[in-house]
């Protein structure tokens, strides 16, 4: 019988039923969705890194090493593997403005690939080329194609003998400049030693790549005894493949904390207003059943399996939304798909999240069972008893002659609003949590623009990068900025304190390269200080007019510099002028040309490395705005759903609640506009409310999110007129839609039989 009877209730209240269960789906779907992802990415990265062989530590020098210098490195104390290791920027004679990350490693045992189709890597090959998988796919290489690389003055070519995945390249971007992988335009390939040293002549490793399981602290002092002076040492965490996977788990991690907690909070909330309602409702049939002999247990435990339900069902429902979301985000075509290249994209659910899971079912069983415990007490003459609101004190407004002279409408809503304060509340915070999302996730956008503006427009004030060879003399590098017409800059690895840094010097003459501010504008740089980006500042604690001490690696130099100003980057430098750097006598030698030609007005050139377009860095952000245009409008739709159904619930429980006061006005010759007016201007007000609170609300959001989830990136949190418009508009139009949808079921009150009910 109880069973019947809970299914013609859940006939009865399927709105209320539908929406706690879309409520309580959505808010772990969100949970379990954000936690699989980061989870999963953790976990696929993990696997993959240490299956390519992916190195701890990377020792760098502008000299390069000797075959002695690896087995100096390997003679050290908790060094397991090491190999020279190349990778140099060359172009695809074969594809105009294609150029790939051309690299050598001297033991397959360090920083080594997978090989995904064709041929196994081979030492020995010297016409052998194993290509990135994912540049091939996007341009149409097949294994057994020819390529030709230019690198300096120097071609090299060969047949591509398979296709590849490695760890080194994870991340495959052309260096910090570059947000995000273009595998249209840029990949990486790999080559033999021999094959290199065939094609150039000789070798030449700047880097030793080292698997150890040493403290970096450790690691950098016995490296340091070794050679005998302070070398330039990088660990895994400085990688842009290891960080930026690291990175993207961190921000997977911050998120599952912020947007699930939300919608979670709501759907909890929502149930507890719901079910006191629905209990409310049943209190006659409740009344009936302990008439029928029922014992309070059996009715207990009836009316509790009603929360029990709508948890397991929502539940269920949440875990397959939330395998969709993480899927949606990680796999091979998805936003990670853009950002990573693995070959694993295995989804996998933390552990925490079941008992999660079982912990929100139990709370929302308890919820059922308190809401209907209070209803028992008594005997079943008390039970059967409609259920009457409770009584609330005159506001102090009421007793003012101003209260008496409002129209009635603004008076009966005002009544209505504390009479029923947990509902107002519940619709204020769906209201607002939809402000909330919506504002900060357009925001997202405008913030985007700015720093796109800030950065590639105005920053960014050259057409090419001529990146200089190690060996061009002087004059070349003079010849080549008098014959471009460029600026010039020198980047020396220091350390301050115990942190590498970058301290990148620049000869500025034409106004090729800008640096912005940490307000609005750029700056000018001076010559009399140094200027540190907004990371270097907080985490050591620097301001203008502060000095600070630098120490040249492979030197035992010192360098005091007065802190001229901070500035916006998006790497982690210290700038200085030319000028500065010579009074201070530090020795430099200029890497970069940055100039207004463009790159395939440029030539080959003994003394040119490579050439950097502008074009191809601003043409890498349209992947990246897409895929952000995407989450965008996701967010979006999860909060107009999370809107609709909290006020849709909300307002239907509202109508209810207000069944015998509409019919009582009708009795009296209210018309139905007239009442549905009355229902929409109160979900307005609150409507109103909520849109005051939400704006700040979304953008302090949005600034905190900026700050935990793209600090390296120094965004200024910017959100512009016509995202408040948009977002007061699609709030207030979601609200209204949905008090348009509750307010015309008042034209289906039956007068009579709402007013006969016993007193």
């Amino acid at each position: 019988m109880l069973l019947r009877k809970l299914w013609r209730t859940m006939g009865t209240y399927k709105a209320q039923f539908i929406s706690m269960i879309i409520m309580i789906a959505l808010g772990i779907g969100i949970f379990i969705g954000f936690n699989i992802e980061w989870y999963s990415l953790e976990k696929n990265t993990d696997s993959f890194l240490r299956e390519t062989n992916f190195a701890d530590y990377r020792i760098v020098s502008e000299s390069g090493f000797s075959a002695d210098d690896v087995q100096n490195v390997l003679s050290v104390d908790g060094v397991k593997a090491s190999s020279r290791f190349i990778s140099v920027n060359a172009d695809v004679k074969e594809r105009d403005g294609d150029s790939v990350a051309l690299t050598v490693t001297e033991n397959p045992d360090v920083s080594s690939f997978i090989t995904v189709d064709g041929d196994g890597y081979d030492p020995d090959s010297t016409d052998g080329i194993w290509v990135s998988k994912k540049y091939a796919d996007a341009n149409g290489i097949a294994v057994g194609d020819t390529l030709t690389f230019v690198y300096r003055n120097a071609e090299i070519t060969g047949k591509v003998r398979g296709l590849i995945r490695a760890g080194e390249y994870l991340i495959c971007v052309r260096d910090e400049t570059q947000l995000m992988p273009d595998p249209d335009t840029y990949g990486f390939a790999y080559i033999s030693p021999a094959m290199m040293k065939d094609a150039l002549g000789f070798e030449f490793y700047p880097q030793i790549n080292v698997i150890s399981d040493t403290e970096k602290k450790d690691f950098c002092e016995r490296i340091d005894s070794a050679f005998g002076k302070t070398m330039l040492i990088l660990s895994k965490d400085e990688n842009i493949s290891y960080s930026g996977a690291s990175g993207e788990a961190e921000e997977g991690k911050t998120m599952s904390t912020v947007l699930p907690v939300m919608f979670l909070l709501i759907a909890v909330l929502t149930m507890v207003t719901t079910m006191h309602r629905l209990a409310a409702k049943e209190k006659t049939q409740i009344g009936t059943l302990k008439a029928l002999g029922f014992k309070n247990r059996r009715i207990l435990a009836h009316y509790t399996s009603y929360a029990l339900m709508i948890g397991l069902v929502g539940s269920a429902f949440g875990i397959a939304f939330g395998f969709g979301v993480a899927y949606f985000i990680m796999n091979p075509n998805g936003s990670m798909g853009t950002y990573l290249d693995m070959p694993s994209w295995k989804l996998s659910l933390p552990w925490f999240c079941w008992i999660v899971l079982v912990g929100i079912i139990a709370l929302l069983t308890v919820i059922g069972f308190l809401s209907v415990r209070k209803l028992l007490a008594g005997c079943a003459a008390d039970s059967l008893r409609p259920y009457t609101p409770k009584k609330v004190k005159q506001l102090r407004i009421e007793k003012t002659a101003f209260f008496h002279r409002l129209g009635f409408g603004i008076r009966w809503n005002l009544r209505d609003i504390m009479r029923h304060k947990s509902r107002t509340l519940m619709t204020l915070i769906g209201i607002v949590g939809c402000m909330i999302i919506v504002v900060g996730s357009v925001g997202m956008r405008d913030t985007m623009n700015e720093f796109l503006d800030v950065y590639y427009d105005g920053a960014t004030n050259y057409a090419s990068r001529i990146c200089l060879s190690e060996d061009a003399t002087d004059e070349e590098r003079s010849a080549l900025c008098e014959k471009y017409g460029g600026d010039t800059s020198a980047s020396v690895s220091v350390q301050l304190e115990e942190k590498a840094l970058s301290l990148d010097i620049y000869k500025i003459t034409h106004d090729t390269v800008r640096f912005p501010s940490v307000k609005k504008g750029y700056t000018s740089l001076e010559n009399d200080g140094a200027y540190i980006c907004m990371r270097i500042a907080d985490e050591f604690d620097l301001a203008a007019g502060d000095t600070f001490t630098v120490s040249p690696y492979g030197s035992d130099e010192e360098y005091s510099m007065k802190v001229n100003g901070i500035i916006q980057s998006v790497s982690e430098s210290i700038v200085i002028t030319d000028e500065y750097a010579e009074s201070l006598g530090i020795p430099r030698t200029a890497d970069s040309v940055y100039t207004p030609v463009q790159k395939a007005e440029i030539p080959s050139d003994g003394a040119i490395k490579s050439v950097q377009s502008k074009q191809a860095i601003i043409d890498s952000f349209d992947t990246f705005t897409e895929i952000m245009d995407l989450m965008i409008f996701v967010l979006i739709f999860a909060a107009v759903i999370l809107c609709t159904v909290v006020l849709y619930n909300l307002g239907v429980m509202s109508y209810a609640e207000r069944y015998r006061e509409m019919a009582t006005l009708k009795v009296v010759g209210f018309k139905d506009k007239k009442i549905a007016k009355l229902l929409i201007s109160q979900n307005l007000w609150i409507t109103f409310v909520g849109v005051l609170i939400g704006l700040p609300g979304g953008y302090l959001t949005l600034s905190v999110l900026m700050k935990l989830l793209a600090s390296e990136y120094e965004m200024r949190t910017v959100i512009g007129p016509l995202t408040y418009a948009v977002s007061i508009i699609l709030t207030f139009g979601v609200s209204l839609a949905v008090s348009v949808m509750i307010a015309a079921k008042n034209k289906k009150i039956d007068m009579v039989e709402a007013l006969k009910g016993a007193e």
